[in-house]
């Protein structure tokens, strides 16, 4: 049986750009803010992770306006 070659997901040859890394560290930082907030509870990160996105990404619209 011969073996199948596996294509690499699209996005694993790009690299991230300065921003794309600062706005991926802003948002990890946000969310174990979240979690150690909520009492460290297990199971819950991609709802901080989430939620995290959503306050960095407003706190980020917000500054480009004013």
């Amino acid at each position: 049986m011969a073996e199948s070659k596996r294509s690499k997901p699209a996005a694993a040859g790009k690299r991230r750009s300065k921003d794309e890394g600062a706005l991926t560290d802003a948002i990890a930082r946000k969310a174990y803010e979240i979690y150690e907030e909520r009492g460290r509870e297990h199971g819950k990160d991609f709802e901080h992770w989430l939620e995290a996105e959503t306050i960095v990404k407003a706190e980020m619209r917000k500054l480009k306006k004013s």
